[in-house]
């Protein structure tokens, strides 16, 4: 990892009418390290990310990728320069197969420019690359899988789908919304080594996640949200043994549970 920071959020704050739902949030990114971010139902988490990634327009503060200004970006030019997302509730083109949802992300700006795919294919067979991917993240190519329509996709696919179309831009940053809710330890067991690749591949990630044992088990660092503010960043163990996040989780078997086995 370097020791500049890939991302900066600086003081970011987020105001919907009279409620405050991010208040100065700083923290930085560094270049291949994977960063999750926790915190209790309606601390702000993906409102975080909608500002970063240009969805919603932030109140005050600053956002800089590799040392540029891009605070107030529109969402696609943050996506042609690299910072990616998926979603909680996904968005895939429900009416066209699997990797046909891969060939529209591939004939953005971002795709020519970098073109190809590390698998062989190239753009001039964008239906070829979009396959690629799709195995490169867990479809099995020679099954019926990839030319299936997403609306008939079971939930641990469109989790894949959603990474998918992020890999086909060639990001270095892809921001995670839940990628692991929904779905089965099985389809989680192989989900984890996954994103293990996708860091050793160079991609960095940021991870929303409230499955706290997986998150822990891959993040480097892990930043704390609490009513629209950090409470705290540090390791899962440091997380772990945090008073302050334990009364701010009370309740919570998720996180009582990861903490009695940790």
């Amino acid at each position: 990892m370097t020791r500049e920071p890939i991302l900066e959020v600086k003081e970011l704050t987020k105001a919907f009418g009279g409620i405050m739902a991010l208040h100065r949030v700083s923290f930085n990114v560094y270049e291949g390290e994977i960063v999750g971010i926790i915190g209790p139902n309606g601390s702000g988490k993906t409102t975080l990310i909608n500002c970063i990634t240009g969805f919603i327009k932030l109140s005050s503060g600053k956002v800089l990728f590799r040392g540029k200004d891009i605070t107030g970006k529109a969402a696609h030019k943050i996506a042609d320069m690299g910072i990616t997302r998926t979603f909680q509730i996904m968005r895939p083109y429900y009416t066209l197969p699997a990797y046909k949802n891969l060939v529209i992300p591939l004939f953005s700006p971002r795709a020519r420019r970098t073109g190809g795919w590390r698998g062989g294919g190239k753009l001039g067979d964008r239906n070829t690359v979009g396959i690629d991917i799709l195995e490169e993240i867990g479809f099995e190519r020679d099954s019926f899988v990839p030319y299936k329509l997403a609306s008939t996709l079971p939930t641990g696919y469109l989790k894949r789908l959603e990474l998918a179309r992020c890999l086909a831009l060639r990001p270095e940053i892809i921001f995670c919304d839940e990628v692991f809710s929904g779905l089965s330890m099985s389809e989680i067991a192989s989900m984890v080594p996954l994103i293990e690749r996708l860091q050793m591949d160079g991609i960095t990630l940021v991870m929303i996640e409230h499955r706290l044992r997986e998150l822990f088990r891959v993040a480097n660092r892990v930043m704390v949200l609490n009513f629209g503010e950090k409470l705290m960043e540090g390791s899962a163990e440091e997380i772990m043994a945090s008073e302050e996040v334990k009364e701010a989780y009370f309740g919570s078997e998720e996180v009582e549970e990861v903490m009695s086995h940790a």
